[in-house]
Order: structure tokens, then C-alpha cells, then sequence
């Protein structure tokens, strides 16, 4: 190869890396994505509390919303809700003495 085409190549290299930095630049400026980003400082409303998986495609899922925990069973091409509205055990804020999801085995 000539001196001209790695001139080129980090050219071109330049340049795309400046727009990808100018295009970052213009979603923080303009607070593009905004609606999507959590607030900083204020207390989230949504969290996953545990996940266990069932087998190699379905997973098991706790959410908690405000007050409440939802058993959701999420596969690769379903979602189930199994309960809705479970109200949080006394110790869920993360305490060590919070009962925790195990996996049964049968065979």
C-alpha cells in the first residue's frame, strides 16, 4: 500500500470518530433521550428484587413497583404475570435476613 491510502484510512477514521463525538455531544445538549433516563436524586419507582432462572429460556422475575411486587414469568416469547400485587415482606429493603427465591429440583 501506498503512504496516500493510510493517509486516507485515518482520514476517514477521523472523521467518522468526530461525528460520532459531535452527534454525542448534540443528545447531551438538547437532552434528546432525557424522557428516558431515570431522574438523579429522586427515589425509582420500578426495581427488580430477584430473578431466578426456570430452565434454559424461561426466568422467574420479582418486581417491585412503589408498594407492590409482581411474579412475572418471562420466556422468549411470552410474558406471564403468575401474581400481581404482592405486598413487600417486612425485611425487603435489602436486609440479610430477607428470604430469598430457591431453585427447586425435581427429578
Amino acid at each position: 500500500m501506498n503512504p496516500g491510502a493510510y493517509f486516507q484510512f485515518v482520514a476517514a477514521l477521523a472523521f467518522v470518530l468526530a461525528l460520532i463525538a459531535g452527534l454525542a455531544w448534540a443528545i447531551r445538549r438538547f437532552g434528546l433521550f432525557s424522557q428516558m433516563a431515570p431522574k438523579l436524586g429522586g427515589k425509582r419507582r420500578l426495581s427488580i428484587v430477584e430473578t431466578l432462572g426456570l430452565d434454559a429460556k424461561r426466568r422467574l422475575v420479582l418486581v417491585r413497583r412503589d408498594d407492590k411486587e409482581h411474579l412475572v414469568i418471562l420466556g422468549p416469547a411470552s410474558e406471564t404475570v403468575v401474581e400481581a400485587g404482592i405486598a413487600p415482606s417486612p425485611g425487603a429493603n435489602g436486609d440479610a435476613d430477607t428470604p430469598r427465591l430457591e431453585a427447586v429440583q425435581t427429578r
